[in-house]
């Protein structure tokens, strides 16, 4: 069966708005709550990865991941490739501007990553063939296979955020290794065949932030906090005392366990408990408690305020978190084709609006953690799932332009790797790699050298089959080490 069919998180067998999950007020519930355990099977479980790991001879150390999703694809041109002595239906309607970097040139509305250009790395050559989106998941799992479009069993295959949650776990053991902010679940990848525990904490609901709408209005109101939310009438008191209960209920459990499996989960259960009460996650979460002159500094838009709480998760012990940069739930709102009345808009109306907030969010980001003294152990990645077509004036449109899964673009900053470079390039109308390509392998390769996780890792299939989570003999972007 297909993953899409659930939602399942590492808080969600908590049940924190659903009565029946945390009230012992019949039979039902009370085996209910004693036979799952406080907070569900699923956080025990990620708790019980992390501890295997570092039994298994792995030094842990602080290394992160943000993953600013581009969701819909950006323009490879009209970002960091410009081709500037090219027509204008292939250079498109904006100038270069120089760099930091001597010889290094990106598009004039990215001024704040240009003028840190020491601090990212643009890989112009990266190879996307077969990369498609709704779902966009062959980036994110690092597999051309990934793609449910054309391949019936690649929801199966595991996201590079859900194999580090299995194989790392978080740096802190009271934080969800794997975290995303999404508009849509066909914008994320998702765990696959190693099991729903390894999907993503949906950090929708974790936090109170700004609703916008479908092409990017904000509505005047928030979302709710609610994950952290007890029901009516149940206190942080009576939650410990459902612990003694189940307590109780674990004696029983005992008398039954031939084997110490049950006497061993409840460690790891025990653990889950005090990541709900100890409310390390939740203070991660909330922004209240952020100086408001750090709150100013990102700024009030709700993807700057959702790379603010990234920031705090990945501070937090959070190892693992993509930020889903899409106003709709449908393709993504970088997807800019240009239709005539449609939310995508071509790049002049739907991407020019969208560059400067990025250009502001991600130099904040990175010279935050810089400050902080934590760049060093955080990849910040900025990508998207494909390119967009050389020419423009796509579907009717004067400046739109269709996927283009040839070539794209990206950037990378913070990891500790070397940066102030471009990698690659594409020929002179950024239609195809010309040097140097980069595939989705060699990513997932340098992502998971950086996290370190084995290159070797295997994951198992439905029949038992080991699958290797680098594919295409991918190799760590040697430029970067």
């Amino acid at each position: 069966m297909s993953h899409f069919g659930h939602e399942n998180h590492a808080f969600e067998d908590y049940l924190p708005l659903v009565k029946e999950g945390l009230t012992v007020s019949s039979r039902r519930n009370m085996l209910k709550a004693g036979m799952a355990g406080i907070a569900g099977l699923s956080v025990p479980t990620l708790l019980k990865a992390r501890d295997l790991g570092a039994r298994n001879n792995r030094p842990l150390s602080n290394k992160s991941v943000i993953l600013l999703w581009m969701t819909g694809g950006p323009s490879q041109i009209d970002t960091w490739d410009p081709k500037p002595d090219r027509p204008w239906i292939n250079r498109g309607p904006w100038q270069p501007i120089s760099t930091a970097v001597p010889g290094i040139h990106i598009c004039e509305h990215l001024p704040k990553q240009a003028a840190m250009m020491d601090k990212f790395t643009i890989i112009r050559s990266v190879d996307c063939k077969k990369s498609n989106h709704e779902p966009n998941t062959v980036m994110q799992t690092g597999n051309r296979e990934a793609g449910p479009r054309v391949n019936p069993i690649a929801d199966r295959i595991p996201a590079i955020g859900s194999v580090i949650a299995k194989h790392r776990g978080a740096n802190n053991q009271a934080m969800p290794p794997y975290v995303v902010f999404r508009k849509s679940r066909s914008h994320i990848a998702w765990a696959g065949d190693l099991g729903k525990r390894y999907d993503p904490f949906v950090a929708n609901d974790a936090a109170e932030l700004p609703v916008y709408d479908s092409v990017g209005n904000d509505l005047n109101r928030t979302s709710g906090a609610n994950i952290f939310k007890f029901p009516a009438g149940l206190s942080h008191e009576r939650l410990g005392n459902r612990q003694s209960l189940l307590s109780d209920l674990d004696k029983i459990k005992r008398s039954i366990d031939v084997d110490g499996t049950i006497e061993a989960q409840d460690r790891y259960t025990q653990q889950a408990y005090d990541m709900m009460l100890g409310r390390r996650a939740q203070k991660a979460f909330d922004l209240s408690l952020e100086p408001q002159q750090s709150r100013d500094r990102y700024g009030k838009h709700l993807w700057s305020q959702q790379t603010l709480i990234a920031r705090r998760l990945v501070e937090a012990g959070a190892s693992f978190v993509t930020i889903d940069l899409s106003y709709h739930g449908s393709s993504g709102t970088w997807d800019n084709h240009g239709i005539p009345g449609g939310v995508y808009g071509g790049i002049s109306k739907g991407l020019g609006p969208l560059l400067p907030l990025y250009d502001h969010m991600v130099t904040t980001l990175v010279s935050d953690l810089e400050e902080r003294g934590i760049l060093d152990d955080t990849l910040v990645i900025s990508m998207g799932e494909f390119g967009r077509t050389p020419n423009m004036g796509t579907q009717e449109s004067e400046d739109g332009r269709n996927h283009w899964p040839v070539v794209m673009s990206m950037a990378l900053a913070g990891g500790g790797l070397r940066h102030g470079q471009v990698i690659g390039s594409s020929n002179n109308m950024g239609a195809e790699v010309k040097d140097r390509p980069v595939t989705p392998g060699d990513l997932a390769a340098t992502i998971y050298r950086h996290m370190q996780v084995p290159l070797d890792t295997t994951y198992e299939d439905r029949r038992g089959r080991p699958h290797y989570v680098v594919q295409e003999n991918g190799q760590p972007i040697r430029e970067l080490f």
